[in-house]
């Protein structure tokens, strides 16, 4: 059964798109069929961060009925494949719930996961992705700033009745002046599915348009991906912390 999952976040900059890269990858791995969607039409993303930015054919043209969504399907190096979203303003637009819920309902058979890179905020363009899917995965940094907005898309799903399957804690520095870690589940209402730690790899697997978890897959960041599309499939990965890592903990007490 095809998984349908809108990737959210209630602000711009937290990582989203590195979150919904990173999962499609992950989970190829483990040897799941994984179709990841641009979905944010005005501030397209998921195709620069994995190198097919450029391709002819985009989720605008198929929403503008110009093509068949399988024509706008590009197989990726890391096992996953993607359908990107024109980066020109020309094809900017946002897209409306029921064509969005039209094209992902013709991929229902064709992958076990199809993942939805929502537009960041609280607009239309992220309503109509939220509202097409069925289920929903927020990303947010552990800052009350984007938490709070991250309580706004807990409840929007729930209006929508879109299944809130958790949050990902992402870019945790362990700075005091971050909201506690163990408190965000009761806060937003939404389970834990994971942490991302703030790691200067990602920014380096980013230049270099390829996930982490393929780019560098024994960074603390690549194995915390691991761990979370393990948890989305019901299988466990144990985290091995680097002892780099563990160094620089204790010498930050």
């Amino acid at each position: 059964m095809t998984r349908i999952i809108c990737v959210a976040s209630g602000k711009g900059g937290v990582g989203k798109t590195t979150v919904v890269s990173n999962l499609a990858a992950a989970l190829a791995r483990f040897n799941k069929s994984v179709i990841a969607i641009d979905g944010n039409t005005t501030t397209s993303n998921l195709g620069i961060h994995l190198g097919i930015s450029m391709y002819p054919t985009t989720i605008q043209d198929v929403l503008k009925g110009r093509a068949n969504i399988r024509d706008a399907i590009y197989h990726h190096e890391d096992g996953f494949r993607v359908v990107p979203a024109d980066v020109s303003m020309e094809k900017v637009m946002t897209p409306e719930a029921h064509k969005l819920l039209d094209v992902f309902y013709k991929l229902v058979g064709e992958a076990d996961f199809v993942l939805i890179d929502a537009a960041a905020g609280l607009g239309k363009e992220a309503s109509s992705s939220i509202k097409a899917a069925d289920e929903m995965i927020i990303v947010t940094n552990p800052e009350i700033p984007a938490l709070t907005d991250a309580l706004k898309l807990t409840q929007m799903a729930n209006r929508f009745e879109t299944r809130n399957i958790g949050v990902v804690v992402n870019r945790i520095r362990k700075e005091s002046h971050e909201f506690p870690i163990n408190q965000i589940e009761d806060f937003l209402g939404a389970p834990m599915l994971g942490e991302i730690y703030e790691d200067c790899k990602v920014r380096k697997a980013i230049s270099d348009k390829r996930p982490i978890v393929t780019h560098s897959p024994k960074a603390i960041s690549a194995q915390q991906f691991m761990s979370i599309a393990a948890r989305l499939i019901g299988e466990e990965y144990k985290v091995r912390t680097p002892r780099f890592n563990k160094l620089w903990g204790w010498l930050r007490r």
